[in-house]
């Protein structure tokens, strides 16, 4: 995520609303230059994949987004990096959650299609709970709010295959975000394409970042100007419920 230093906050607040006590581990990738970070940063606070899964008791892992959905998976330098990071984690931990860009690379390994949109997907949209007995989803409501920001998702009907083959089970549906949550049968992997971390201050900071840019529609069902957070409830539920998946899985050591 650029500016990752401005970005942790949101991470850190889904993850301070829950009866664990956290203790967040960051991550940086080696094969990335960090280059809209302060100077020092990254080697202060972060640690290589590697070191954290060799020296640390790890419960889980998030995977956060990148703006370059307009990119073939390949092009993107640390591509091969982060498809070791995918594929180990499956084998070690309980859970990997993948979020927007992230997300669609774990979709992507699963033989899912991306595809770029024409005009970026921007604002507060309503979703559907399509699983409300799943461990994860029971918490949510049958209806809620989630915002997206991306310039691209996975083919609705090949994430449809895919679930008829048996490789995900589909969570969530909204008219304007098509599937943006959804999960391996194993639920070793759980997408969100969506940004259900984001403080209302943050989509307020890219809502007016991107004003009258050409390429970016007016962010819907948000006023940047009078920013509410609308999505708290699914925020607070949904990461509770990992939290505590990737909990009773790490104590049954499974």
């Amino acid at each position: 995520m650029p500016l990752g230093h401005q970005y942790e906050l949101n991470i850190l607040n889904s993850l301070g609303f829950t009866n664990f006590n956290i203790e967040p581990i960051w991550l940086k990738l080696n094969s990335h230059d960090y280059k809209s970070w302060p100077p020092g940063y990254i080697e202060k606070f972060y640690i290589s994949y590697e070191k954290a899964k060799n020296e640390i008791a790890l419960d889980g892992l998030i995977i956060t987004g990148t703006p370059l959905e307009h990119l073939d998976f390949e092009e993107v330098n640390y591509w091969n990096e982060i498809v070791g990071i995918i594929n180990d984690a499956r084998n070690s931990f309980p859970s990997t959650l993948g979020l927007c860009w992230a997300g669609m690379a774990m979709a992507y390994l699963l033989g899912v299609k991306k595809v770029v949109f024409q005009t970026k997907l921007f604002g507060v949209f309503e979703l559907e709970n399509k699983a409300p007995n799943h461990p994860i989803m029971g918490a949510t409501d049958d209806k809620f709010f989630c915002p997206q920001s991306r310039y691209a998702g996975m083919d609705n009907k090949e994430i449809e295959k895919a679930e008829n083959r048996g490789d995900l089970k589909l969570l969530a549906f909204g008219k304007e975000a098509g599937y943006p949550i959804y999960e391996t049968p194993d639920h070793k992997q759980l997408i969100h394409l969506g940004h259900p971390e984001y403080n209302s201050s943050r989509l307020a900071y890219e809502a007016k970042r991107d004003s009258g840019n050409p390429n970016v529609p007016p962010i819907s069902n948000f006023d940047y100007s009078k920013p509410k957070n609308v999505w708290k409830m699914h925020r607070h539920t949904f990461f509770q419920q990992w939290l505590n998946f990737c909990h009773e899985k790490s104590r049954l050591k499974i």
